[in-house]
Formats: structure tokens, C-alpha cells, sequence
């Protein structure tokens, strides 16, 4: 009978078997509200390897700056962020939103750094359509691996944190629904049609919510 990480290897190889971006997992599916599975070596390096270039195909191709391995259906502690950042500078300056390069996050978990939040909306890759604004907090350390083992230990600040969170708490099972301020819940036509000032003032004084 096969084991557990030969199951999970199994389902890796056959996601990664058709070539190009992976299927997206959406909202309703068990696989993303159960804590995933911390990663210890159910993929060799060759399979892990690919496993990380098809989660990175995937998030360019969604678009998106980050993806969880339970987005697609692999319930591995496992995730990847990147962020260009291609917003004007008065929005990169009010959000903290700076380029961002690859990561890996392997095992990863975060802690707050001080008490201040910020209050932005977000949106998620398998709740698609729809955004809603979430207060988090501006700093966070982050402690993990990469996706070689080499030890992470390191403080986000701004969106790039922001980031770090969402995808974390992707492994956890928690969306940002769970933390979201749901009277700001909007369309992404919405969003960019009303509320798409570098802040979410406007839209909380609109729609009845509190920042």
C-alpha cells in the first residue's frame, strides 16, 4: 500500500504530467480549508524542483504575486511569492508595495512585529472576482526554509508582508475572507471602477465599514 508521500509525490507527478499552469483550485474545496501537510521530503528534489517552476507558471499566468501548493490541490506547506510591483509611485508609496523577487516558502509561519496594521484590499487567486479590504499587520517575521532547506528568518514590511501572510495563512486553511472586513466585499469591476484611490477610505465611508 503506498504511503502517504508516495500518495503525495503520485498526485504531484500527475499534476505536473499535461506541462503548462496548473488548474486553480477554487473557494468550496476541502483541500484549502485543512492545515497542509509540512513538507519533510515527499518530493525528491528533481519532482520539487518542477513542482516550484509550475507554481511559479501558474501564478504568472493566473496573474497573481503569490500561490499556495493547496491552490493547486497539494496539501504541502509549500508557496511562492513574487511581485514586480507595476503600480504608480503614490500607490507604491501609501501600500508599501516594492518589487518583490522570487521566493520560496518551505514550512513557512509568521509572527507580528509591533501592534501597527494597515487596512488595504485583497483579493485571492481561488476566490475569483472578488475583492475585500483586510486590516493585517505592516511587519512581519517570517521563519521557514526555502526550497534548498536553507533556514529563513527575515521581517516584511508594507504589501511584501502582506504577501507573506496571505500565503502562510493559505497553509493554515484560512482565507482572507476569514479576516476580511466583509462590507467592503466588492467586485474586482467594483474595485476598479469606485475604489481604486490608494486607500480604502473612500470605499469605507460608502459602504458602511470601519478601517
Amino acid at each position: 500500500m503506498p504511503s502517504p508521500s508516495d500518495r503525495v509525490a503520485d498526485l504531484v507527478a500527475r499534476l505536473l504530467a499535461p506541462g503548462g499552469p496548473l488548474p486553480i483550485v477554487a473557494a468550496g474545496d476541502p483541500v484549502l480549508r485543512r492545515p497542509a501537510d509540512p513538507f519533510d521530503g515527499q518530493l525528491d528534489a528533481a519532482l520539487l524542483a518542477r513542482f516550484v517552476a509550475a507554481l511559479r507558471e501558474t501564478m504568472h499566468a493566473a496573474p497573481g504575486v503569490g500561490l499556495a501548493a493547496p491552490q493547486v490541490g497539494v496539501p504541502l506547506r509549500i508557496a511562492v511569492i513574487e511581485d514586480p510591483a507595476p503600480v504608480p509611485p503614490e500607490i507604491s508609496e501609501v501600500r508599501g508595495r516594492v518589487p518583490q523577487p522570487f521566493r520560496v516558502l518551505v514550512n513557512p509561519s509568521y509572527d507580528p512585529v509591533g501592534t501597527v496594521r494597515a487596512a488595504f484590499f485583497e483579493g485571492c487567486l481561488s476566490v475569483p472576482g472578488w475583492q475585500a479590504v483586510v486590516a493585517r499587520p505592516l511587519e512581519v517575521r517570517l521563519r521557514g526554509q526555502d526550497e534548498h532547506g536553507r533556514e529563513l528568518d527575515e521581517v516584511f514590511a508594507g504589501w511584501p508582508a502582506r504577501i507573506v501572510q496571505h500565503e502562510t495563512d493559505h497553509l493554515n486553511g484560512t482565507l482572507y475572507l476569514d479576516r476580511a472586513e466583509l462590507r467592503s466585499l466588492s467586485s474586482s469591476e467594483a474595485v476598479a471602477e469606485r475604489w481604486a484611490q490608494p486607500t480604502p477610505a473612500v470605499a469605507a465611508e460608502a459602504l458602511g465599514f470601519s478601517l
